[in-house]
């Protein structure tokens, strides 16, 4: 008999009902403007704002008029690379997770950390956190897509068991996940934006998540559903139709 790890969160008061209204929202922007309009090069510049937006909240100062240059800083250059390649971990997020994460941390923090700490745990609790986040991925559940995204987002940044670029490969490891559980196949909703345009949000719910008390962790996911609406008015079918 299989347990689901995620079902505590499916009797949570605004839960399920926020997160059914992001999806909506979501599908909306997906079917009503992507249909006719979906292309390589918006799926391309999605990446893009995302891997911006991504690297602020990392600490970078770069724009994205300077990162679509190309002139952004060390920290966009690590997150546009990942974002270059997150989209082919679609198949081994689906089958082997664990590879799947160690690969985003491989990408990100290649040329900061030597190569034998890429991919690799800080130590053994670490590689125990990050073999359980592995589970959560893959694990069947009754749960919404965007729940889940949710929850392994909070873990990986919260746990930060790699030497560096934690917040970035969880933001990604996010966005991975949306595309691989179908919520987002093209990858066109920008997720990393929202929690850019709701910094203090962001930051003081991932402390309450951190804390590991029900409320910090409720609380976390009302925020992820307003973050994933958000996400979706983010996108560049949105924005560019604007």
């Amino acid at each position: 008999m299989t347990t689901d790890p995620h079902a505590w969160l499916v009797s949570l008061e605004g839960v399920p009902s926020g997160f059914a209204g992001a999806r909506d929202g979501i599908d909306v922007v997906l079917r009503d403007r992507g249909l006719r309009r979906t292309s390589p090069e918006l799926t391309a510049e999605s990446l893009l704002r995302g891997a911006q937006a991504s690297a602020v909240l990392e600490g970078s100062a770069s724009t994205l008029a300077e990162v679509r240059a190309g002139e952004g800083d060390e920290i966009a250059a690590d997150a546009v690379r990942l974002a270059t390649e997150l989209l082919a971990l679609v198949p081994v997020l689906r089958r082997q997770p664990l590879q799947a994460l160690a690969r985003l941390h491989t990408v990100a923090a290649r040329g900061t950390l030597p190569d034998e700490l890429l991919g690799r745990p800080r130590d053994g609790e670490s590689a125990a956190k990050l073999r359980g986040i592995a589970e959560l991925i893959t694990a069947p559940t009754e749960a919404p897509a965007l729940a889940v995204a949710a929850v392994v987002h909070a873990e990986l940044i919260t746990a930060a068991p790699f030497g560096s670029h934690n917040g970035i490969v969880a933001r990604a490891a996010e966005r991975l996940l949306l595309a691989t559980k179908g919520v987002d196949e093209k990858s066109l909703v920008v997720p990393e934006a929202a929690h850019l345009a709701l910094r203090p949000q962001y930051e003081s719910n991932l402390r309450g998540w951190a804390s590991g008390g029900p409320a910090g962790m409720h609380a976390w996911l009302l925020y992820a559903t307003e973050a994933y609406a958000a996400a979706a008015e983010a996108s560049p079918l949105v924005r560019d139709a604007e």
